[in-house]
């Protein structure tokens, strides 16, 4: 389930984006109770893209950023409470990592759904169905 959290330069301070996408992870996993799991743990990845200042921008205006995005199978988020839940808590996560400095308007937090069958792990494609029973044995 990859994850890029998307910033403008000087939003995070460089040594807390390890923690910040651990954190943000994390809070992925125990919303859907899968804290631990053995099979999703190691494939919940993330990279954090730092976009230079003056190139991100809101309300047709150059604004600083932060994004998080999730691109994850059908199944996951479906629940409106999980939704509320992990918006609230990754928007908490950003803000406390930018030491409290950046707006929490200028927070966003958004999820693609991947097409059915197009997971690729170690060389093999993964329907949703062959996903879940991973994750369901692990």
């Amino acid at each position: 389930m990859p994850l890029t959290l998307i910033v403008t330069e000087g939003v995070l301070p460089k040594q807390s984006e390890s923690e910040t996408i651990a954190k943000l992870s994390e809070s992925f996993l125990r919303l859907h109770g899968l804290s631990g799991n053995k099979f999703l743990t190691p494939n919940v990845i993330g990279h954090v893209q730092v976009i230079p200042a003056g190139s991100t921008f809101s309300g047709l205006e150059a604004t600083p950023v932060a994004i998080v995005e999730w691109l994850t199978p059908s199944f996951a988020f479906t629940s409106p409470e999980v939704q509320s839940a992990y918006i609230r808590e990754a928007t908490d996560i950003v803000f406390d990592a930018a030491g409290g400095k950046h707006p929490r308007e200028n927070i966003w937090i958004n999820l693609k759904y991947a097409v059915d069958g197009m997971w690729g792990i170690g060389g093999k494609a993964f329907t949703n169905t062959e996903l879940g029973a991973a994750v369901a044995a692990a």
